[in-house]
């Protein structure tokens, strides 16, 4: 028997965080998670998942460096995981400020606390292939150059610099997981993802609503979450700290995803759908690629699940909740 682990999630609330956490569960580890508020969050995807009572919940504001800190006193961790702060591109065009805040400062706190404890604390930090901006046909890897289109992507690139730069001025194993859009049942429904497959399936049991959606013509690289948050954990695992771009390397069309979202339940999509220019963004990307392939080549990891399986996935989950919510 080795020692035991202990992690810190920071932001343990959300789609990712609480996969990992599960995860992490199931490797044997001592497993915190940070929440803005532990006592008043309801945490519905540690319910959800099933592992609430098995986590223990701290509160932690990533924007105050001292509770940052006094969260690493207190819990301790040989890792810490932070996949806090505004998920949301659309959001961060109305919330700049909250969106840079959350994420570049955030992070800027937990470097900063993990140099004082003076402790070997390995951390990763949740980045974001929005950073790359639109690469054409080209597929992003880990040396491609940043080209932010959006205060989210801004605020993400600079978190990633960050990283480079405490772990190359101060040793600290820190990286960065470069992550394609990745998908899963715990979208909350503002996701365009989400809201497809939401949609779908109550029109499906007889709902008269019409899906409004922005551009379409979108092409992006969707992967399955759960499988995600191992490639996060196994970037924690190597001798030296390096960032990864983590994704499926098949790039696909929204289109495609609302196709397979309505198929799925019987429908033909282009009966239910509107184009709205509402839902479009001041600067979108057209395409997003990912080339994958050092992870699997480093971190033996390659995604399994592609668009059809995710989306399939999903379907048959909303589903579920919606018979569960009938009852």
């Amino acid at each position: 028997m080795g020692t035991i682990r202990t992690a810190l999630i920071c932001g343990v609330s959300g789609q990712d965080g609480s996969y990992l956490a599960r995860s992490l569960l199931q490797k044997g580890y001592v497993v915190y998670g940070g929440a803005r508020d532990a006592q008043g969050s309801a945490f519905a995807n540690l319910h959800r998942l099933g592992v609430h009572d098995d986590v223990k919940l701290i509160s932690i504001s990533l924007q105050d460096f001292r509770s940052v800190f006094q969260a690493l006193i207190k819990t301790q961790p040989d890792e810490v995981y932070n996949l806090a702060g505004q998920s949301s591109v659309g959001l961060s065009f109305d919330q700049s400020v909250e969106t840079l805040e959350s994420i570049a400062t955030g992070t800027l706190n937990i470097l900063e606390a993990i140099r004082f404890t003076g402790r070997p604390i390995k951390f990763y930090s949740a980045g974001s292939s929005e950073c790359f901006g639109d690469t054409g046909d080209h597929s992003a890897n880990e040396e491609t150059p940043f080209r932010p289109r959006s205060p989210y992507a801004v605020a993400k690139a600079a978190a990633f610099w960050e990283v480079a730069i405490y772990r190359e001025a101060y040793n600290l194993f820190a990286c960065t997981g470069i992550l394609f859009n990745h998908e899963s049942p715990l979208r909350p429904e503002r996701f365009v993802t989400r809201k497809i497959v939401a949609a779908a399936v109550r029109i499906a049991v007889g709902s008269k609503e019409r899906l409004r959606l922005g551009n379409i013509d979108i092409a992006r690289d969707w992967g399955w979450a759960p499988e995600y948050v191992e490639a996060m954990w196994r970037m924690l695992q190597q001798d030296t700290p390096s960032d990864f771009v983590i994704a499926t390397g098949e790039s696909r069309k929204l289109s495609d995803f609302i196709a397979v979202a309505f198929a799925e339940v019987g429908l033909d999509w282009r009966e239910w759908v509107d184009i709205d220019p509402e839902f479009f963004r001041p600067t979108d990307l057209k395409v997003g690629r990912a080339d994958p392939s050092r992870a699997l080549r480093e971190l033996g990891w390659h995604a399994t699940v592609h668009l059809d399986d995710v989306v399939k996935r999903m379907v048959a989950v909303e589903r579920g909740l919606l018979r569960v919510g009938e009852a």
